[in-house]
């Protein structure tokens, strides 16, 4: 603990008990309209509020600190296209050979099938990468520690803040994913963690009748 340096907490806000109430509340009803979306619109995104959202994710808690994330930002048509296609190819073999038959029973009622065309409709593609180990100037490897909760946390944090500023989501996880490190360019010390499609919704955009779970079913106090 020799090389701890500790400065003021700051910029903390508390509130009255009925504010905060308000506020949880607030956020709730906010967050909970989110939904995950499937047909996009083609319209650009300002630079500016994917730069904040990034900002927002990149300020998740992680293990010692070692912040085992990184974030791809694909607008590119070109390589859009190409995620597409390898994505595709490994979603086909699943759909047609590798997933149990149970697994298929369960995504059923989503509608989903190996076609990805929001993949390329999106105006942007964010592959999030964990970073297994870091790497010193001098190439030196430094272990980062739970890397796949810290990396879980920031991904939660970044779809929040771009819901938060008017963006629709997708989590999409091809597996395996390994192709995104050849068509991104990405070192071998990152692997694939997830790719989130954002943009905004089509305007014919439709989405799967569920619901959430109510709180008696989520949650226990003791």
């Amino acid at each position: 603990m020799t090389d701890a340096k500790f400065i003021a907490l700051e910029n903390f806000q508390t509130y009255p008990d009925e504010e905060m109430a308000q506020r949880a509340e607030a956020f709730s009803a906010e967050i909970r309209r989110r939904r995950t979306v499937r047909d996009y619109s083609d319209r650009p995104i300002p630079n500016e509020v994917i730069e904040h959202c990034l900002l927002a994710a990149g300020s998740a808690p992680s293990g010692a600190n070692l912040q085992p994330w990184r974030f791809v930002v694909v607008r590119d048509p070109e390589i859009k296209k190409k995620i597409r296609i390898e994505a595709e190819e490994e979603e086909k073999a699943f759909y047609k050979d590798r997933a149990p038959q149970e697994w298929l029973d369960a995504l059923a009622h989503l509608g989903t099938d190996w076609q990805k065309p929001f993949l390329e409709t999106a105006p942007c593609l964010i592959a999030i990468f964990a970073q297994k180990y870091g790497l010193t100037p001098e190439g030196n490897r430094v272990k980062n520690y739970y890397v796949q909760e810290s990396v879980g946390i920031a991904t939660g944090m970044l779809i929040t803040a771009l819901h938060h500023a008017g963006l629709a989501t997708l989590t999409h996880t091809p597996s395996p994913m390994g192709f995104l490190n050849e068509v991104l360019e990405r070192p071998s010390n990152e692997k694939p963690f997830l790719l989130l499609v954002v943009g905004y919704p089509a305007e014919d955009a439709k989405v799967p009748d569920i619901q959430k779970f109510p709180l008696e079913k989520i949650a226990t106090f003791i």
